[in-house]
């Protein structure tokens, strides 16, 4: 089990359980055997095999599988061991086990990073020659490790993006089209900048609604972050009329029922693609765990695919995989937030500065 070495001390015994994860975690969706491994944003419980929407990508290549194993092994060799114990509450305990590459992050935390940037900085640098192109898709892995980097940050979730999305500012991109959607809609500034002065025709963003969060209706603190992320959404169309003058850009607000409630679904899809110009279907996708947040950049452990494509069979089903999203994402206009369902309480705004650096 993996524990951030942000969380320790005097800090780790007094921040309740329920809260800790704001300090970071590990986030990434690996699913793998033999030569095939999924992608995907999903956490595998019951839900989501029932009623949360996400992505699941299968990619059939050895390599691709052999990659994503090593980043699997080496953060596993960065964690605690379960092992069963009668004698304590819980009955099972944590250890750190002797052979691993570096110090509990609990014990030192300068020399767990050190040695963990070590193990993990070559996994995401690229290869000095790179293989020669034999396929009409090429996939680019994406990691997002802050957390374990001491000194240089070698991942490259953030600015391998941020590179993306730098090429649709240009002229040339201007029949381009991109949508992007998280479950959690607090997109990370710099992304939601370069989206918003992108050159393409039309941007879509599809975000959960508030009865689609599965934090809604819960007690306490988390019962306020669906109405928050509301908030986060009238801000966004408010930039897209400063920025564009309102055009553009649409946000949609993806909703099936009443989470808690029968035949309600939660949404938890994350993900974005890229039509070219001249093309009618997505190029490119970026799949995997990260919500592209603050929090993803600074704080968890992410895993991710850009997967750039040629193959028109591919691209059609990148084009459906956008149109099954949009199945239940109905536009959301700055005048809907006057209505009754989207007002938010008081006590959200309040707490909404203290909890959006772990949103």
């Amino acid at each position: 089990m993996f524990h951030t070495p942000n969380l320790r001390g005097v800090r780790k015994a007094l921040i309740p359980k329920r809260l800790n994860e704001g300090w970071g975690l590990q986030h990434m969706k690996l699913y793998g055997f033999d030569d095939e491994i999924i992608l995907s944003g999903a956490n595998l419980s019951k839900d989501y095999f029932t009623n949360r929407q996400d992505r699941y990508h299968l990619f059939s290549s050895k390599s691709i599988t052999d990659y994503y194993a090593k980043v699997h092994d080496a953060v596993c060799s960065l964690s605690f061991k379960v092992q069963p114990n009668d004698k304590v509450e819980n009955r099972f305990e944590l250890v750190w086990p002797s052979r691993n590459p570096a110090p509990s992050p609990l014990e030192d935390k300068s020399g767990f990073k050190s040695a963990a940037s070590a193990l993990i900085s070559p996994l995401l640098k690229p290869t000095s020659t790179p293989s020669p192109r034999k396929s009409k898709t090429v996939v680019y892995p994406l990691g997002q490790f802050t957390p374990l980097m001491s000194d240089e940050n070698h991942s490259t979730e953030h600015p391998g993006i941020l590179s993306v999305l730098r090429t649709l500012s240009r002229e040339d991109f201007a029949k381009s089209s991109w949508t992007f959607t998280a479950g959690y809609f607090n997109m990370h500034r710099e992304l939601k900048e370069l989206l918003l002065a992108s050159k393409s025709d039309l941007g879509t963003v599809v975000t959960a609604a508030p009865e689609a969060n599965g934090f809604y209706g819960s007690a306490g603190v988390s019962g306020y972050l669906p109405p928050g992320y509301l908030i986060l959404a009238r801000r966004f169309l408010e930039e897209v009329g400063k920025v564009r003058g309102g055009e553009g850009v649409e946000l949609r607000e993806w909703r099936r029922g009443v989470v808690g409630q029968p035949g309600g679904w939660t949404y938890h899809a994350k993900g974005i693609w890229i039509t070219l110009p001249e093309y009618t279907s997505p190029s490119l996708t970026v799949v995997g765990s990260s919500n592209y947040t603050r929090r993803s950049k600074k704080l968890d452990l992410e895993m991710n695919a850009l997967v750039i494509t040629d193959d028109k069979e591919l691209q059609k089903e990148l084009a459906g995989e956008i149109e099954h999203l949009k199945t239940y994402a109905k536009p959301l206009a700055l005048e809907d937030f006057n209505k009754e369902d989207k007002k938010v309480p008081w006590e959200t705004k309040v707490l909404l500065w203290f909890l959006s650096w772990g949103l």
